[in-house]
């Protein structure tokens, strides 16, 4: 209930327009400016309480309380480690960036990307920061988290061994951002640890909130080297590795000294005359400040004596610092994988830069309501979260000469570095797209149904469903309006997710999600219209009062639902009876008249018809899936995000329905929808409650 509670607080927050760049979330509510100012007024270097200088801020397992790696570790600030600590130096150089223990070279390769382009950096690394001026032991560092900007404090406290930096360090070792900046990064991620092992381009969308795109350079487009110069002249952010057939080849060094599974950044792309004629020529940058590839162009190489002087100095030939130049050819031909941030994000695949316009949308899945998985699982495909974006313009001068709407899909889950520690992995996700049928199209307010969905083929799909953090792929179609369904490979997996568009031309997105509302109806019945048979029942059953207690009540229902075999049920609760009572006693005497009572037993009698419909396979139960459609009937509209709340709190262990459990949730429904309507204020859609009248309501 808090979580949700907490949730609903940042869907509001995001509406006042914070996790903008200009309005960062502060992380674990942690103000920057406020806690140093506390810093300065007590004299005091601030500590932080969450992320201490701890073992559990290094990690769980090979950074662990009992690893070898993590003996002899002191926590030291830069001023206890050099007499003159800088933060920033003369401008931040990809030379502050060298590696140390920890296996984090794809966050480290995105770093000195970074330090490329000065204005993504100040962004990242907010300016002013010192050990000199205001100094209080505090600095802060802002990150793109799942489609918002988070501002994150850290303390000056870093790991040490033997005096030396564990982690990541400058190469004259007096500069300090870097580390700092690692330690943000590790701090956002849950520890040190979290940060072992990953895509350089996951660091690259938490620097700039783009989208990425990744190529297979064994498949490399005719006009990537192209690519690559227009994405660098654009400030995008590359990087490439090589492939490993095995673990035992992870940062195994190739006889021409390329590493295997370590990320480079890719830094320049430049064409060059070789004895007369042009080479494509592509600078790579080890974040390890060393091991150079040692082929045509590297350092030193012969060819560098056939090209003229101008054009060596307009490269920047430099001897050893973790930077060499290679051939294209070569490069394509011995790395596996290409990866384009795009910062803006610009369209690559156009000869004309066109900003995309961007859409992006916040999701879960949850098992038993909207974790449905992918199209093979067709009883709980539609289930799934759905989203509408509709495609009017078709794309200025298309490179195929076809007309036609291009637009990125990107699917992204959430938070996966954080579950590590609970050995928790990836789920495996991928999207479908299908056309809008012609009677749903202009219409957000509803939910496509298998029989919409499963009728006809997806008229796209993301490339592969796969673990990884995200999923991203182009596509160009025709004019008209489309259904992204993202999922999860399997059903009954739960998640959260955010899901970007990125299209060329303006294009109306938005969730498909069925508008909340209730269409109650109640007969007005008057005690004539009372069955004399029904009424002497009542008499026997209520005595001589002609009430029934909520005591009473549950008994009676009981011994109803008993009888019957076509139902499984293991009894109304006392809670249930408890609510029936206070949506049908007018009195507020809390116990049920003859009226109410009818009220009551015709309330059931429809609820059984309708719970029976939905028991598809005759189990006596109902799926927790078929509830949506249930209450449908029922004369409950709900979206998914109340879908999610009912079979939280009315479902069993293997998420079925029972038939007491169905009953008091359309009771608590249709009480909460009276209550609202109530309070509510001119069809404001809103209520507002004081305290007192809050706990009393929701004690209720």
């Amino acid at each position: 209930m808090t979580s949700t509670a907490e949730r609903l607080a940042r869907q509001q927050e995001r509406e006042r327009g914070i996790g903008t760049n200009q309005s960062a979330v502060k992380f674990a509510r942690q103000d920057y400016k406020s806690l140093r100012q506390q810093c300065l007024e007590s004299g005091r270097l601030f500590e932080d309480n969450y992320f201490p200088a701890e073992q559990k801020s290094l990690g769980y397992n090979k950074l662990g309380p009992y690893s070898s790696q993590t003996k002899g570790v002191v926590w030291k600030r830069p001023t206890e480690l050099c007499s003159k600590p800088k933060f920033i130096n003369d401008g931040a150089t990809r030379t502050d960036i060298c590696q140390g223990v920890l296996g984090d070279c794809w966050l480290l390769a995105a770093i000195a990307s970074l330090t490329l382009e000065q204005q993504i950096l100040a962004r990242v690394v907010p300016p002013g920061q010192s050990f000199t001026k205001d100094y209080a032991g505090i600095f802060h560092f802002q990150f793109w988290q799942f489609g918002e900007w988070v501002d994150v404090v850290v303390d000056d406290r870093l790991p040490t061994r033997d005096g030396k930096l564990l982690f990541v360090h400058s190469e004259e070792g007096s500069e300090f951002w870097s580390a700092l900046l690692e330690k943000a990064y590790a701090k956002v991620s849950g520890c040190y640890e979290n940060l072992a092992g990953g895509n350089t381009i996951e660091a690259f969308e938490d620097f700039t909130g783009g989208i990425a795109e990744i190529y297979a350079l064994d498949k490399a487009p005719a006009n990537l080297f192209q690519l690559i110069r227009r994405a660098l002249r654009l400030g995008s952010l590359l990087g490439c590795s090589i492939d490993t057939s095995s673990a035992n080849e992870s940062e195994a060094v190739t006889a021409l000294k390329l590493v295997k599974g370590h990320a480079y950044s890719v830094t320049g792309a430049e064409e060059v005359h070789y004895r007369g004629k042009p080479v494509q020529l592509v600078r790579i940058r080890n974040p390890w400040g060393q091991v150079e590839w040692k082929g045509p162009w590297s350092d030193g190489s012969s060819e560098w004596k056939h090209i003229s002087e101008d054009e060596k100095l307009n490269l920047n030939h430099v001897a050893e610092d973790g930077e060499f130049w290679m051939s294209y050819s070569d490069f394509i031909r011995r790395f596996s994988r290409l990866e384009i941030c795009n910062l803006t994000p610009d369209s690559l695949k156009s000869d004309d830069v066109s900003h995309w316009n961007h859409y992006q949308f916040e999701g879960m899945w949850r098992v038993g309501s909207t974790a449905g998985g992918c199209r093979n699982n067709a009883a709980t495909f539609s289930s799934n979260p759905q989203f509408v974006v509709r495609l009017d313009d078709v794309d200025d001068d298309p490179l195929d000469g076809e007309d036609g709407c291009t637009f990125l899909v990107g699917l992204m889950q959430k938070n996966g570095r954080r579950q590590k520690r609970l050995n928790r992995g990836l789920e495996t996700i991928g999207f479908a797209i299908y056309e809008v049928p012609d009677e749903y199209k202009g219409h957000s307010n509803v939910h496509l149904g298998p029989d919409v969905l499963l009728r006809q083929r997806a008229v796209a799909m993301s490339s592969t469903f796969i673990n990884t953090r995200e999923v991203c792929d182009r596509f160009k179609l025709p004019p008209g309006e489309y259904a992204i369904i993202p999922s999860t490979f399997h059903a009954h997996k739960n998640g959260s997710f955010l899901l970007r568009v990125f299209a060329e031309k303006q294009a109306a997105t938005s969730a498909l999600e069925e508008d909340v509302d209730a269409t109650i109806e109640e007969a007005e019945i008057t005690e004539s219209d009372v069955d004399p048979h029904f009424k002497q029942l009542f008499k026997q059953i209520a005595g001589n009062d002609m009430e029934v207690s909520v005591f009473e009540l549950v008994r009676i229902l009981n011994n109803v639902v008993s009888h019957r075999s076509d139902i499984k049920t293991d009894g109304f609760r006392l809670e249930t009876g408890r609510l029936i009572v206070s949506l049908l006693d007018k009195d507020e005497s809390n116990m049920l008249g003859l009226m109410e009572f009818h009220l009551l037993w015709s309330k059931i009698q429809r609820y059984l018809e309708i719970f029976k419909n939905h028991d598809k396979d005759y189990s006596g139960t109902m799926s927790s899936h078929e509830m949506r459609g249930a209450a449908t009937e029922a004369g409950f509209h709900v979206n998914s995000a109340v879908l999610q709340a009912v079979v939280s709190r009315y479902a069993d262990a293997q998420y079925a329905i029972d038939f007491d459990s169905f009953v008091g949730c359309l009771i608590k429904l249709e009480m909460l929808f009276k209550m609202f309507k109530a309070l509510e204020k001119a069809d404001s859609k809103k209520i507002e409650l004081d305290m007192q009248q809050w706990l009393c309501l929701a004690i209720y």
